[in-house]
């Protein structure tokens, strides 16, 4: 029988970790609802996995973020159509990821760096892109009162509820009314 929720954070964080056979690293792509996660394995094949139980209110996931995943009847579950098709049996943290990066079983997909794989696919566009970011800097700079700060983000964490607007006949109902 497993150790449940109380001692899953702590075998999460355990120091020494490596990979069993039949387990391989998936990235997170998107969450799909209740306990099921979109992942991506290193060659860009996307599927859902199941997030158990046990991990529920103990351990966070979120896009990016790396996970290892059971695939023993992976291309069984797909022969047979189904959308579920590994179950994750850990999540990896910044650590983790650093030491299993450094290892020979570290998927060699995962360790093209972003920066040069957007460069890459876009071409001559990305060069052009530069120019306009730059250009846009030096408009920013020029125009900005607050020396040095960087531009702020409007939060996205928060829903304002939106206004409701009264015609002229529900304002007069509504002033009858009271």
């Amino acid at each position: 029988m497993g150790r449940g929720r109380k001692n899953s954070k702590k075998e999460a964080l355990e120091a020494c970790f490596e990979i069993p056979e039949g387990q391989t690293v998936m990235q997170v792509v998107s969450s799909r609802g209740s306990n099921l996660i979109e992942v991506m394995d290193d060659t860009g094949f996307k599927t859902l996995a199941l997030f158990p139980a046990k991990f529920h209110k103990s351990l966070w996931i979120k896009r990016g973020n790396y996970v290892l995943v059971e695939e023993s009847d992976r291309e069984r579950a797909l022969e047979a159509g189904n959308k579920v098709t590994c179950a994750i049996v850990q999540v990896l943290f910044e650590e983790q990821v650093r030491t299993l990066r450094k290892s020979s079983r570290w998927p060699q997909g995962f360790n093209v760096d972003k920066r040069s794989a957007v460069t890459a696919t876009a071409g001559s566009d990305a060069n052009v892109h530069k120019l306009d970011l730059h250009s846009e800097k030096e408009q920013y700079e020029e125009y900005s009162s607050d020396e040095g700060l960087p531009p702020l983000e409007a939060n996205c964490n928060r829903h304002y509820p939106r206004e409701l607007h009264l015609t002229s006949n529900e304002e007069e109902t509504s002033d009858s009314d009271s």
